[in-house]
């Protein structure tokens, strides 16, 4: 199958705790809590939601990403109470080279639990099964220890350092770059 047929209806992924599926309007009020807690968004490439309207604007561009095939986010559900609680995805896919970004949010009071870990490992698996990825990467900037940890156990190694990468708040950020290669997340990640 061509995977970017694939990517209009993109699947529901499942893990032991958590439900990936696609975003929709109805999650607005879950993904504003979140999304306008500036400590949540003092790491992230896009501003904290001011209003409803920034969050209803987001899920706009994300259903328009999942209509146009291009990759989007998957919100993150908790089955225990059916709450969204962050969204994880690729944010860039370079389809010449087989490689994409990852990119990932989570609200602060699910931090410290293994959520986002368990998302991004079936993110990735994902990515290298279903989109025939080699490569896999994430950036987080240099003061974000809390993700760092989450690519680490996640298996990602560091690479370096990327200089002024991201631009937040008007200051040019510099960036570690973590990556992981198909044949090593299967060998040493999903044993």
């Amino acid at each position: 199958m061509d995977i970017s047929a694939f990517l209009i209806d993109m699947p529901v992924l499942y893990t032991n705790r958590l439900i990936l599926r696609k975003i929709k309007l109805s999650d607005a009020a879950d993904i504003y809590e979140y999304a306008s807690d500036p400590e949540v968004t003092k790491y992230v490439a896009w501003d904290v939601h001011k209003s409803i309207k920034d969050t209803k604007k987001y899920i706009k561009l994300m259903k328009k990403k999942y209509k146009t095939q291009i990759i989007g986010d998957w919100g993150i559900v908790l089955k225990e109470n059916n709450k969204m609680i962050g969204s994880c995805g690729f944010v860039a896919w370079n389809r010449q080279h087989d490689y994409a970004e990852l990119g990932y949010v989570l609200s602060k009071q699910y931090w410290n639990r293994g959520i986002m870990t368990e998302a991004i490992k079936k993110v990735m698996d994902f990515g290298f099964s279903k989109m025939k990825l080699n490569r896999i990467e994430a950036y987080h900037l240099i003061d974000n220890v809390a993700s760092e940890k989450v690519m680490i156990k996640s298996g990602m190694v560091n690479e370096g350092v990327v200089k002024q990468k991201f631009l937040a708040n008007g200051i040019y950020n510099d960036a570690k770059l973590y990556a992981i290669v198909k044949e090593d997340f299967y060998s040493k990640v999903m044993y």
